[in-house]
């Protein structure tokens, strides 16, 4: 008999079973989405950690750098548990829509014998037939984006150096896991009306009127000031539908300040990077070669490489490490005049002097002499070149620094030791200056940096510093740098290098493309999620104005009965629709103002650098299509309320 009963329901119902239809089909597509990513991920993690060393030691690996990627799946089922307690949540609305609907006659069943039990199955077998086609072709769904979600990773990561592609990967398993878990999640969305509809008697079902009720109304001052009556209603109607648009109202807000704070945050990031690297290290290379694992003593090719057409300008450098023992006297008058470098650095004397860091750069001969005459002085190859400068933190901040001179510049020799002993050697100082080499490097702020050529590295290697692993080769084209000039540069650097060392090669242009690429990519991702939480807030918006017939039509026929035209009550409905779309844009302003005054504080940027190229526009569009698809909602269901007879509902309300 249920059976019958039920079929029939849904026969004659279709727009109610397409709602849920639609609410399965997109919460098994999400579920779907996200398990196939996370396994993706997962996969991804395991084969990179495995190809640092060989497969048959990635779990010796694993288990030495505490990087089990099954660790990763506690992290996973947590986020799939949010996610679906948040879809139970969602589509909840979509089944409560329909039952609600069917209050009076369950009442009837209710009272010729129907069971509470009987009714909750009858109701779940309606949710199990609804959703079962929609769960299959949602988790399929959810496969194929995933595919292309892993295709645009790699074309967004293409230029990423030392990145390996990523492969699509599935498993059987993890479609039946995400078929069961989209099941169980609808039918739980459907338990939760179903028990309360079940629960309730003969006679509240029969006698319900399905109409909104506010327990104590309240003074809309605001509405009432900006719309008068009509407002004064409006927010009354909005406090009796408070529960119901609950997650509406934090799904549009959480939507709207995750989009404006990424979307500042991504635009202070790429400013930021572009002033502190690609602006800054603009003119000083325009490809990068590292040499893995070799030292710099070890590569011979550097006049190949220095000769090779359209290079005009060629150095091969290694980095060392090293320290010098500085007597307070040999503070430079202008570090003194600051308070000298317990003040300006914090760091501590030991038996009046100080240990400071010096850090080496080997330059190969050639790039040394051609220093020597950047500087102004006579070229040779018997001693080392100081950088001699200092942050001046006391009066300038690390976004725009000033720089005072370190020591006094009388030394004529300088004490270099290793970082692990406390003797060293002293090598002569051809000059102290205050400009550096043109290379991609940063530099530590309270350093004293040595230039020096491999002529000097070669004889005291063991005893002024400890080298680091690798090598680099900075080149400077004398072409148009444009891409294809720097591509062609880079493929016959790395053809004549590669044949006997390993290497990593950059060039600037692509490192730029490489960086928008991710930059773009990020905002892809993370504006999907808000797309997300946006469509869901909207989608509890439409399931509660097509609920506008069994909820508001005795509401408003009683309104007509005092003399209030239709034009007023669309008027009610826009106001509606204004604060359901304002109030998310009026919680966000302030928390992306502050978020944007702490962030452009603490990075030391001038306001008016990141006010020029803000996001306002894309912004200001999503806010539109947010309160462009809540009118949306409002227009269909005031215009399918206001089709009906209200005086007809007004004279059954009298009987009741």
């Amino acid at each position: 008999m249920w059976k019958d009963f039920s079929k029939s329901y849904l026969k004659n119902n279709r727009a109610s079973g397409m709602s849920i239809m639609a609410a399965a089909l997109a919460a098994s597509m999400f579920l779907s989405l996200l398990c196939s990513c996370a396994y993706n991920f997962w996969a991804y993690e395991t084969e990179r950690i495995a190809l640092r060393e060989g497969d048959w030691q990635s779990s010796v690996l694993l288990r030495e750098e505490g990087e089990d990627p099954s660790m990763l799946l506690t992290l996973y089922l947590f986020i799939l548990t949010i996610v679906a307690l948040s879809l139970i949540l969602i589509i909840r609305n979509s089944f409560e829509i329909s039952m609600n609907a069917r209050i009076h006659q369950f009442g009837i069943l209710s009272s010729v014998g129907a069971t509470p039990w009987q009714i909750r199955i009858c109701l779940l077998q309606e949710a199990a037939v609804l959703s079962s086609v929609p769960t299959i072709l949602g988790s399929l769904l959810g496969i194929l984006i995933s595919v292309f979600a892993v295709g645009a990773t790699n074309v967004f990561a293409a230029g990423v150096v030392g990145r390996h592609e990523a492969v699509f990967r599935y498993h059987p398993a993890i479609f039946i896991f995400t078929v069961l878990i989209s099941a169980l999640t609808v039918l739980v969305s459907a338990w939760i009306p179903a028990g309360k509809l079940s629960r309730m008697t003969p006679l509240e079902a029969i006698r319900n009127t399905g109409g909104l009720q506010l327990r104590k109304r309240k003074h809309s001052r605001m509405l009432s000031l900006l719309f008068g009556v009509e407002g004064e209603i409006a927010g009354n109607a909005l406090k009796a539908q408070r529960k119901s648009l609950r997650i509406s109202t934090i799904s549009l807000t959480l939507s709207f300040l995750g989009f404006s704070i990424m979307l500042m945050f991504t635009t202070l990031s790429s400013i930021s990077t572009r002033y502190t690297y690609f602006e800054r290290y603009q003119d000083a290379w325009d490809v990068m070669i590292t040499l893995k694992d070799t030292a710099i003593v070890d590569f011979h090719q550097t006049e190949e490489v220095q000769g090779i057409a359209g290079i005009r300008d060629a150095v091969v450098y290694q980095k060392a490490e090293a320290v010098t023992f500085l007597p307070e006297e040999l503070q430079s008058g202008e570090l003194v005049s600051l308070g000298g470098l317990g003040t300006v650095a914090g760091t501590q004397k030991t038996e009046g002097q100080f240990q400071v860091s010096a850090p080496i750069v080997i330059l190969d001969d050639t790039s040394f002499l051609n220093f020597c005459s950047q500087i102004g002085i006579t070229p040779e190859l018997h001693g080392t070149i100081i950088l001699n400068r200092i942050w001046d933190s006391v009066n300038s901040n690390f976004r725009y620094k000033e720089y005072v001179p370190f020591v006094r510049e009388d030394g004529k020799t300088a004490m270099l030791c290793r970082t692990d002993k406390n003797q060293g050697l002293e090598i002569p100082v051809l000059s102290y200056t205050q400009t550096e080499p043109v290379l991609r490097e940063e530099y530590e702020d309270y350093a004293l940096v040595h230039f020096i050529p491999l002529s000097v590295w070669e004889e005291a290697a063991g005893q002024i510093g400890e080298a680091k692993v690798d090598s680099y080769i900075r080149i400077l084209s004398d072409g148009s740098r444009d891409s294809g000039d720097l591509d062609s540069l880079e493929k016959q650097i790395v053809r004549l290098v590669s044949q006997e060392h390993r290497i990593e090669s950059e060039n600037r242009v692509q490192e730029r493309i490489s960086n928008d690429n991710l930059i773009y990519g990020m905002k892809m991702i993370l504006g999907g999620f808000c797309v997300l939480l946006a469509v869901i807030g909207i989608a509890n918006v439409f399931s509660n104005t097509l609920g506008f017939l069994r909820q508001r039509k005795r509401e408003f026929a009683r309104y007509m009965s005092i003399g209030m035209t239709a034009r007023e009550m669309r008027k009610m409905f826009c106001i509606e629709a204004f604060v359901i779309a304002g109030r998310p844009v009026l919680l966000t302003v302030p928390c992306t103002l502050l978020f944007i005054q702490f962030s452009v504080t603490a990075s030391y940027l001038e306001p008016m650098v990141f006010w020029r190229e803000a996001p306002l526009l894309p912004i200001l569009l999503f806010a539109a299509a947010i309160a462009g698809f809540v009118a949306l909602a409002y227009y269909i269901g005031g215009k399918r309320l206001l089709q009906c007879d209200l005086n007809e509902t007004l004279r059954n309300d009298a009987l009741n």
